[in-house]
């Protein structure tokens, strides 16, 4: 039997530790960065990662692992931006990122219970490289409503599309997890 809730805060507690030394060295720097920078930041590590599935190697030596790390806390950050009050500070205390980030988290358990009430545990006999294709294709989406201004006419917003490549790569993850034990 699965736990999944116990597994998605597990890998949320990595990317979180990683966000948390990242912050020690760079501060807030990210806060400087648009929604858009983001997703483009985005989508630089998800093909990257496709790149690597495809090719079977890595010539950088930081893996898909580091790569699916990295997407949780872009999300984060771009989720920040985009629900962020006209007035928070680019700086920001390490206490006060987290705190942030933590906020955006909660979001994102939200979403997985809802989701895996309606869809079970599903996501578990996808293949890792599945969640990446899902990555991408979110991807293209957001920045289609990004370049239509944030409007859509039958589709959810950003913020939907970067919860949910928050969740796809916590799911690669957890079976990434899963496959090296």
């Amino acid at each position: 039997m699965h736990n999944t809730l116990a597994e998605f805060k597990a890998a949320i507690d990595q990317c979180r530790h990683v966000f948390t030394k990242k912050s020690a060295d760079y501060g807030s720097a990210w806060r400087i960065l648009r929604p858009s920078s983001l997703t483009d930041q985005l989508f630089i590590k998800a093909q990257r990662i496709r790149t690597i599935q495809e090719k079977g190697n890595a010539k950088i030596n930081e893996g898909i692992e580091q790569e699916f790390t990295a997407i949780v806390n872009y999300c984060i950050m771009a989720l920040v931006q985009v629900n962020a009050p006209a007035d928070l500070p680019l700086q920001l205390t390490t206490p006060q990122a987290l705190q942030l980030y933590d906020a955006q988290v909660n979001h994102a358990v939200q979403l997985l219970e809802a989701k895996n009430h309606d869809y079970g545990d599903a996501w578990r006999s996808m293949r890792i490289s599945s969640f990446t294709d899902l990555i991408l294709m979110k991807l293209y989406r957001i920045k289609q409503i990004e370049d239509n201004s944030g409007q859509t006419i039958a589709s959810e917003g950003v913020e939907s599309g970067y919860l949910d490549i928050l969740n796809y790569a916590v799911f690669g993850l957890i079976l990434l997890n899963k496959n090296n034990t």
